[in-house]
């Protein structure tokens, strides 16, 4: 009986992988993979001047005004405005977004894949969710001045932020379910089944188990949510955000957000009298819209590896 070598074995191996996956030889593969690594690099080079772009647009900003750019208030000489209205407007937004959609979206999206029974109804509502998920914002500010604004002004006094978090809550609510839908979709039916095994209830497999297991989805889910969020200045726009002066900020008067002050300041001509143009505010406006964004994502994320290390660890 001839005896294998460790050098032929591992080359039969290469053979029989190269074999399997037709490597070297496969022109459709080839032509795949050299596209995917074009429109990654075009991707990628677009991101990064953009983002060059913004800084470089920035810099005079904060160069020149330093921290007084984001404690000001606006005004109608560029060298002299500030983003503290629209910062404090954003946050606002940002937390009444987490503290209504998120619990909702999970809410809803907990019912729809362990209590809900699969049948036609079911796959309606779950058909219905998905197509909110592409409805453009402005319609969704159609339905936050109606409802929030009009109907519900003595509870939200009007076009403030409690109305603006309201109407973005409801905007990204089916992003939030879907993605959390997924998440929880994706969790192995094996773990329920010890659960079950043991003698826990339904509730009990779902609370110690399931989502758990699910959270890291979820949260990466609701990041992205909320960075839609953040960014929409159409529905604001409807409820009536606005871009002049604004001598204080509250939770139930007048309020603006950082993309309602860049789309006002970009539109506005440079003058030649100064350092600092109306371009060169906006672009700091939105590289601060950019760090508030990255922190909920950076808190996002810690939250999603602690899940995540949780999970392995049990």
């Amino acid at each position: 009986m001839p005896i294998v070598t460790d050098s032929q074995r591992s080359a039969t191996r290469t053979q029989v992988h190269q074999a399997i996956t037709q490597q070297n030889r496969h022109l459709p593969s080839i032509v795949l993979s050299v596209t995917l690594l074009v429109a990654v690099t075009f991707t990628l080079l677009t991101l990064f001047s953009l983002l060059a772009r913004i800084v470089t647009q920035a810099i005079p900003a904060f160069s020149e005004r330093g921290a007084s750019f984001l404690s000001g208030t606006i005004g109608s000489e560029p060298g002299k405005v500030g983003i503290w209205p629209g910062l404090f407007g954003s946050f606002a937004i940002g937390i009444g977004v987490l503290l209504i959609a998120v619990p909702l979206g999970i809410g809803a999206a907990i019912y729809l894949e362990e209590y809900a029974e699969q049948n036609r109804l079911n796959r309606f509502v779950v058909v219905n969710i998905r197509n909110l998920a592409g409805v453009p914002a402005v319609i969704y500010g159609v339905l936050g001045l109606i409802i929030f604004v009009g109907w519900l002004k003595p509870v939200t006094n009007g076009g403030t932020v409690v109305a603006a978090a309201l109407t973005l809550a409801i905007l990204v609510l089916p992003v939030v379910i879907i993605t959390s839908m997924e998440a929880i979709r994706a969790v192995p039916m094996g773990l329920r089944d010890a659960g079950y095994g043991v003698g826990a209830s339904r509730w009990e497999v779902t609370r110690d188990h399931v989502v758990p297991y699910a959270m890291p989805g979820i949260l990466t889910g609701t990041v992205l949510a909320l960075a839609r969020a953040l960014g929409e200045a159409a529905p604001l726009i409807m409820i009536g955000a606005i871009t002049g002066l604004l001598p204080e900020t509250s939770l139930s008067g007048k309020f603006t957000a950082i993309p309602m002050l860049i789309y006002s300041w970009s539109g506005r001509p440079d003058s030649s009298g100064g350092n600092i143009g109306w371009s060169n505010a906006a672009a700091g406006a939105g590289l601060v819209l950019l760090a508030l964004v990255l922190v909920f994502n950076v808190i996002g994320i810690f939250l999603r590896n602690h899940f995540e290390a949780k999970r392995v660890g049990t």
